[in-house]
């Protein structure tokens, strides 16, 4: 049931590979040869990649690209008729949780800093996790571009203003529409900005970027909801909160072990949320213990409002445990190993 549930986890980012130069998209690139990426998205991308050597596949990350910024991956020469590969991951610094690029490849990344590693068998055992890349096709061995967009498109140059205009939000200073042209206000807001943190009034928009990211980064440590596997296992997992006055049950967010996701990126309301989480192990399918209360859940990615009539609505229904309440509107709850139990499948019921 956790493994179908993969390939219905979409990113809202969608992913598209351009072969050569586009014009002004990766007039940037140019300058070097080489494999390279070109963000039209207004986030941050980090990328990892890997390329074939001898037998292994070696992975590399992690390649930082700004909105608006084209960057280059890997040096030329380049091997036509060999696949390479690659993963994206958006910056902690956006709120609505981290997006992805992924494919149906899965290599080792070491999630927390710069590495390169040859593709061990067992990713857990290495103190790695496990990702799913797209493979990537080159047909040229001089020059390659591989461009990044999301749903609402704009030109390359207007993908830079537009990534200002989403990190003024994600870090408090500014909040209004993401449209890739920023006005008088907004320019005002950028200077209050750069004087209320004593940084250089004539800072570029790469600065700018660079300052806003990790102001972002540091504003969402301190609110929102954040949940952690500190199992040996990839969890599922789903919360469930009050909205207004009825009840919200979302899902799902896959966890690796040992990592986090923040999953509400806002101040909490004072009251207890509830989680609940699956695994699949080579044993069988485990899922959370101890859970009264009662949420719906469904198969694939789900937001489900109410907690009524589940199966009514053809949904299921789920034991949800409930969390402490948030101070000052934070939230961190940890999923460990003794939390989960093997549940019998339909099969073994025969």
């Amino acid at each position: 049931m956790v493994q179908a549930r993969l390939s219905r986890i979409l990113p809202t980012l969608s992913f598209f590979l351009i072969s050569g130069f586009l014009g002004a998209a990766a007039a940037s690139a140019q300058e070097q040869e080489g494999w390279s990426i070109c963000n039209e998205t207004s986030m941050i991308a980090e990328l990892a990649t890997g390329r074939q050597v001898n037998n292994d596949v070696v992975i590399e990350g992690w390649n930082r690209v700004r909105p608006g910024e084209c960057r280059i991956v890997l040096q030329a020469p380049l091997r036509t008729g060999t696949p390479y590969f690659l993963y994206g991951r958006t910056s902690r610094a956006h709120r609505g949780g981290q997006q992805s690029w992924t494919g149906d490849y899965e290599f080792c990344v070491d999630g927390q800093g710069t590495f390169s590693v040859e593709s061990p068998p067992d990713c857990a055992a290495m103190g790695l996790e496990t990702r799913s890349f797209q493979a990537i096709t080159i047909e040229d061995r001089t020059s390659w571009t591989t461009t990044l967009r999301e749903t609402a498109r704009w030109p390359q140059s207007n993908a830079q203003a537009a990534g200002i205009q989403r990190l003024l939000g994600d870090a408090g200073v500014e909040s209004g529409s993401i449209d890739g042209y920023i006005g008088r206000r907004t320019r005002a807001a950028i200077r209050t900005f750069l004087s209320e943190q004593n940084l250089p009034s004539d800072a570029t928009d790469e600065e700018l970027i660079d300052y806003l990211e990790q102001i972002a980064i540091e504003r969402s440590r301190n609110l929102g909801f954040t949940i952690c596997n500190r199992t040996e296992e990839r969890i599922w997992a789903a919360i469930g909160r009050r909205r207004g006055e009825g009840w919200e049950s979302r899902g799902w967010w896959a966890l690796a072990s040992d990592t986090c996701e923040r999953v509400i990126d806002q101040d909490l309301i004072s009251a207890s949320h509830f989680v609940y989480a699956e695994m699949d192990t080579e044993e069988g399918r485990k899922v959370l213990t101890g859970g009264v209360d009662r949420f719906c859940i469904s198969h694939s990615q789900f937001a489900i409002l109410g907690r009524e009539t589940c199966e009514a609505n053809f949904y299921e229904e789920a034991g949800f445990i409930e969390t402490d309440v948030p101070e000052d509107g934070l939230l961190i709850y940890e999923f460990f190993d003794r939390d989960f139990e093997y549940v019998e499948t339909e099969d073994e019921d025969q």
